[in-house]
């Protein structure tokens, strides 16, 4: 079927400091920039509602492939800062998973760096739910990245 969605193109976060969101995501958790953009201009404005609109765009994603992340700066119109999206209940996108294979390593170079890591990695209960990608459980901790967008890490055993 020609109208049927064929998978996820990318993910977009919108970051207040993209040298700080880049050297989080690229530096400190080893995605690759791939694409830059500078984006304003009717069609921009057209797309995302908003008028007056001048933002700096940058796409990385993993060696190992998988959705693209949009870091997206507004220079204009600027945003604000809801509180209520870094907790787990609010409505709406709240959270992207990524694969790890050792949880306890990455949760301690989390914390070792200063970000805030909620809890420890804790094993999902067997039986919860059935993944395909091994036979082993799941292990989840959860983060925030420098702009409050929580990250979940998850390890397949």
């Amino acid at each position: 079927m020609g109208g049927m969605i064929r998978g996820i193109d990318h993910l977009n976060i919108v970051v207040a400091d993209m040298a700080r969101s880049l050297e989080f995501y690229c530096d400190f958790l080893g995605f690759v920039k791939t694409k830059e953009a500078h984006l304003e201009g009717a069609w921009i404005e057209r797309i995302v509602g908003l008028a007056g609109v001048k933002a700096h765009a940058v796409f990385v994603e993993l060696p190992g492939g998988g959705p693209r992340i949009e870091l997206l700066h507004y220079h204009a119109p600027a945003g604000v800062v809801l509180p209520e999206n870094s907790r787990a209940n609010t409505r709406g996108l709240r959270h992207f998973a990524l694969r790890v294979d050792d949880i306890a390593d990455v949760t301690t170079k989390l914390r070792a760096a200063g970000i805030e890591v909620w809890g420890e990695p804790t094993a999902v209960p067997g039986g919860v739910v059935k993944f395909d990608e091994g036979a082993g459980g799941k292990t989840l901790v959860y983060f925030l990245d420098p702009d409050g967008v929580i990250v979940e890490l998850a390890e397949y055993r």
